[in-house]
């Protein structure tokens, strides 16, 4: 089992709030994504979680049971961090056995839980080599089998892909994902990264400066953002937002539409814009343009389309993708 329960859950600093009242509910076996910039409290969060910080008011509740006062190593969690913490003197197997051999349990069952996470995790070939002998994705592969052999009720993530090439990243993305699959145990993950948080998740939770500004799954964040805050943050590249005389034509302060809900015409359109930088990736092509009276825009537009600097096009908004705001910021109906 494994779900977590926040009521009211607070954390100051001295004179300083960092968390300032969260209540917030992960079932069992769920994938949540903490996600957020940097400074915005997520990894705290997570620490509260943990045990690492004491809470300044609140409860945490594990499977129904307070844990708000216990010692980390009684709340039945296993943390994976950014940085892996191996010791290079031992080897892959007694890297993943030795919380095994601290809490005591016998060699015949250390060595069937190693074997076990070693396989999981596709490093039963490594088992004898040290950590210096291994790549980066590897070494983190050995940091979660540490975590799995403990059988956790939830696994914490604290931006464990950080150190990784963008190459190496978008692979363990795929592992995690599919060791959550294969354990289906509750997994909670930290990232300032809002693609690793719409590719893994089951439930994502945006945090801005300590407030939770939306709960949701991948989709319905990017659908149904319920403020600016998440229509910018969610989403890549970024929703375009846009203030003054096209936001009063919809009866908002401001409307946003993603650069994938506009067409681009060469002859004609809503509005008329020249490309400023043209990025190429193959697949798709960015485009960002500037239009009179709408301001600066990206698009996302086909691979083989044939726009370049200073080049005249007219872009259509998807009348039903429009999404627009109120003076508060909040989502209009």
């Amino acid at each position: 089992m494994g779900q977590i329960t926040l009521k009211n859950v607070s954390k100051s600093f001295g004179a300083t709030t960092i968390i300032p009242d969260i209540d917030l509910e992960i079932e069992d076996g769920e994938f949540v994504v903490f996600v957020g910039p940097s400074g915005c409290g997520k990894s705290t969060l997570l620490r509260l979680i943990a045990g690492l910080e004491d809470t300044s008011g609140g409860t945490i509740l594990i499977d129904g049971r307070d844990v708000t006062g216990e010692a980390p190593a009684k709340r039945k969690l296993a943390m994976v961090f950014q940085s892996y913490a191996l010791y290079p003197h031992m080897t892959v197997a007694r890297n993943i056995a030795f919380p095994l051999k601290m809490a005591g349990e016998s060699p015949d069952v250390i060595e069937k839980k190693v074997a076990d996470a070693a396989r999981v995790l596709n490093l039963t070939n490594y088992l004898e080599r040290r950590p210096g002998q291994l790549s980066g994705g590897q070494r983190q592969r050995v940091a979660i089998g540490r975590a799995i052999v403990r059988q956790p009720s939830a696994f914490l993530f604290d931006e464990p892909l950080s150190n990784l090439d963008a190459a190496l990243r978008g692979t363990m993305r795929l592992e995690i994902s599919e060791l959550h699959n294969q354990l289906k145990t509750t997994m909670i993950y930290v990232t300032h990264d809002q693609v690793e948080a719409m590719t893994m998740a089951d439930k994502i939770v945006v945090l801005n400066a300590g407030n939770i500004e939306q709960v949701g799954s991948p989709l319905e964040l990017y659908r149904s953002p319920r403020n600016l805050f998440v229509a910018g943050f969610i989403g890549s590249p970024r929703m375009n937002l846009i203030e003054g005389k096209t936001a009063a034509e919809h009866g908002a302060k401001t409307v946003g539409i993603r650069p994938e809900h506009l067409s681009v015409s060469t002859t004609e359109g809503a509005w008329k814009a020249t490309v400023g930088v043209a990025e190429h990736l193959g697949s798709d092509t960015f485009l960002h343009v500037h239009s009179d009276g709408v301001g600066p825009l990206t698009v996302r537009a086909d691979g083989e389309i044939g726009a370049h600097h200073g080049d005249t096009v007219w872009l259509t908004p998807d009348p039903s993708k429009i999404h627009r705001f109120g003076a508060d910021g909040i989502a209009l109906q």
